[in-house]
């Protein structure tokens, strides 16, 4: 696995940005994953999702996972939450192997997972009273979330009276409020418009400074992974395996101006030459075949 980022020399050498890597490494390693593999069984055989998978996250550390469509970033995302095996290797969370779902991790997924016959508060208090916490405990718990994502004024609201971003705030105050070690995220912003989803990112970031929490955010949109990530872990495609793990140079805090930088526009240079392969060029003397279903007076050019 190639673990040098490839960005210019002049961006390499910023103090601020070693300075910032230095700090992150001298961190503990929460999340250990190594040698991890996955295999399908289907009709004509099996099928290799993952294939030894190595890399390690840090505590506070925010991790991005990108890569082509069908690279296996979602099947890796639900085994580290324990919602599905692994075929070989091991996942380790403060050096203990996971097995299954628990209350150290926290899972957010793209589609809104709230319980549509709950009220906001209700949806968040639902895991406290799920691990026997009394109604009052769970419901002051609740409340001091919601204040943290600014949705307090829609504690009684139900998940049908609120937009996209607002639902997604409530699914993020509800995976944290168990204070997990890590909060999992499958392309969480990727149902919203293009307004609401850097409303979003810029939210997710002020909740990651706010707590001692740790993210592995799963996108397909590199500008997203950029504005997010600490670091940035590329995976191949069928199967799914380590490519590269791209240190982020753009320095915290983050801030739209930022897209134009150029460290910005190296790094996604970068990602861009890793993911997206040139397409082999047409055959000049192969037209595609036409059909015209209508008669025009006037062609068009």
């Amino acid at each position: 696995m190639n673990t040098t980022n490839h960005l210019p020399s002049y961006l390499e050498q910023s103090d601020a940005v070693r300075n910032r890597f230095d700090r992150l490494k001298a961190r503990e390693v929460l999340l250990e994953i190594k040698d991890l593999g996955k295999n399908y069984k289907t009709a004509k055989g099996i099928v290799t999702a993952l294939k030894d998978v190595n890399f390690t996250v840090h505590r506070r550390e925010f991790v991005c996972v990108i890569g082509p469509s069908g690279c296996g970033k979602s099947t890796l995302a639900r085994i580290l939450a324990g919602l599905e095996s692994h075929t070989s290797g091991e996942v380790l969370l403060d050096g203990k192997p996971v097995t299954g779902p628990g209350r150290d991790r926290g899972m957010v997924f793209q589609g809104y997972t709230l319980f549509p016959w709950l009220t906001v508060k209700k949806n968040v208090m639902f895991g406290l009273e799920m691990n026997n916490l009394s109604a009052t405990e769970a419901g002051r718990e609740a409340e001091l979330w919601l204040e943290l994502i600014g949705l307090e004024k829609f504690a009684h609201a139900y998940p049908h009276e609120l937009s996209g971003g607002m639902k997604q705030r409530v699914a993020i105050a509800r995976a944290l409020v168990n204070q997990p070690r890590i909060l999992l995220m499958d392309e969480p912003f990727g149902a919203l418009d293009a307004q609401s989803r850097v409303k979003m990112q810029a939210h997710l970031l002020e909740i990651w400074r706010s707590i001692d929490i740790t993210v592995l955010f799963i996108t397909h949109d590199l500008d997203e992974a950029i504005f997010l990530a600490d670091r940035i872990l590329v995976l191949k495609a069928h199967p799914g395996e380590v490519q590269e793990l791209i240190e982020v140079p753009v320095q915290r805090p983050r801030s739209p101006e930022q897209f134009a930088s150029p460290e910005f526009l190296a790094t996604k240079a970068r990602l861009e030459s890793l993911i997206h392969t040139p397409e082999p060029e047409p055959d000049a003397e192969v037209k595609p075949h036409m059909i015209r279903f209508v008669n025009i007076a006037d062609n068009v050019e």
